[in-house]
């Protein structure tokens, strides 16, 4: 079965309070948890492991092994859409994140290979790429932090995702589901947030 964007709809405020209205999800390939903490500044023994409720009592970050990835998942802060932070932290690696703030109705969402930006949604304006004529373009203006590398492993899903009609939707409202899925190959569902143990952290003056 192909995924939609509507197939994330069960991430609502009624079943994650105090999570689906201002989160942040991080994706790194080929790293431990560990490694994670490590590369945010944050010394592993001064981790704890906690349950999702627990994350999000503490409004801090907690990263947890999922296949080959390790996924970090924020409550009310954004570490995964900071440049100063995720830059360093795709370094040699592939690194996938979207946030959502509902306050401001903030969208981001970032896709990195190795400190080099291929793909991105920012708040007030929008995508970096679209889809022209069947072909994928650059929207924003150049910077030397994007890659030259055009994303067009992304042009179905963008396709799918105008198609369905959410091309103006916020991209919480599925599209940044969908694509990370598609990029990481990590389906995010009720289970897999609900039933993990996240190695729980403060990265140094984040706070």
């Amino acid at each position: 079965m192909i995924a939609t964007p509507d197939d994330y709809s069960w991430f609502s405020p009624e079943r994650f309070p105090g999570l689906a209205d201002a989160y942040c999800f991080t994706y790194v390939r080929g790293l431990t948890p560990e490694e994670v903490v490590t590369r945010l500044g944050v010394r592993v023994e001064d981790c704890s492991r906690v349950t999702l409720d627990g994350l999000i009592r503490r409004q801090t970050f907690g990263a947890v092994a999922v296949g080959d990835w390790a996924l970090l998942v924020e409550a009310c802060s954004g570490l995964g859409v900071t440049e100063e932070i995720i830059m360093p932290l795709s370094a040699g690696t592939r690194l996938v994140s979207h946030f959502y703030l509902d306050v401001d109705d903030m969208d981001y969402f970032y896709w990195i290979d190795d400190g080099k930006i291929r793909f991105e949604f920012a708040h007030e304006e929008g995508y970096s790429h679209w889809i022209k004529d069947g072909k994928i373009e650059f929207m924003f203006r150049p910077h030397e932090s994007y890659s030259e590398e055009k994303p067009d492993e992304l042009v179905e899903i963008l396709e799918r995702i105008d198609s369905a009609g959410h091309a103006v939707a916020g991209p919480h409202e599925g599209p940044a589901f969908l694509l990370a899925e598609h990029l990481t190959g990590v389906t995010m569902t009720p289970r897999l947030l609900e039933e993990s143990t996240y190695l729980c952290g403060v990265v140094p003056g984040s706070r």
